[in-house]
């Protein structure tokens, strides 16, 4: 439940800007980075008008969800409000052609509350084309299954 409250929660509080200093480790494109890092500072400073530019239309979403197809601009500004966390991203990697990206969970300005969120990890899989998001995916980490026991099982 906590990695759905993630990346449900992708931008944190605080007043940043994409000319800080990045410390974003990984092998992700520069360009990939650069959009998916605006997005997260654009909404963690509340500015949720700002983030949803950074969305292709149409795009999709998944966020423990089914995927859905977001057709206008209202539709993106709803997904992005409704995120209850902020994010500071911290690492991106290529995976085919997605970008995976890492992020600390933050509070944000807005009506969501990140609770205890704030401070875990969360991974969203993110397309970016002409330099806009066109599909953001949440990653859910799963954990381990079978037996935690070193008991014989029979």
């Amino acid at each position: 439940m906590l990695a759905v409250l993630a990346l449900l929660a992708l931008a944190g509080c605080g007043s940043s800007s994409s000319k800080e200093s990045s410390t974003v480790t990984g092998n992700a494109d520069a360009d990939a980075v650069q959009v998916i890092e605006d997005w997260a500072n654009e909404l963690r400073a509340g500015d949720v008008s700002a983030a949803s530019d950074r969305f292709a239309i149409p795009s999709i979403v998944e966020n423990g969800t089914a995927p859905l197809r977001l057709t206008n601009r209202t539709q993106v500004e709803v997904f992005n409000q409704s995120l209850p966390c902020g994010a500071r991203l911290t690492a991106a990697s290529s995976s085919g052609r997605y970008t995976i990206a890492t992020f600390v969970l933050t509070e944000r300005p807005g009506p969501g509350q990140c609770g205890n969120g704030v401070g875990e990890a969360a991974k969203t899989a993110f397309v970016i084309h002409d330099g806009h998001i066109t599909e953001w995916r949440r990653v859910v980490d799963t954990e381990p299954t079978g037996p935690t026991s070193t008991e014989p099982l029979i």
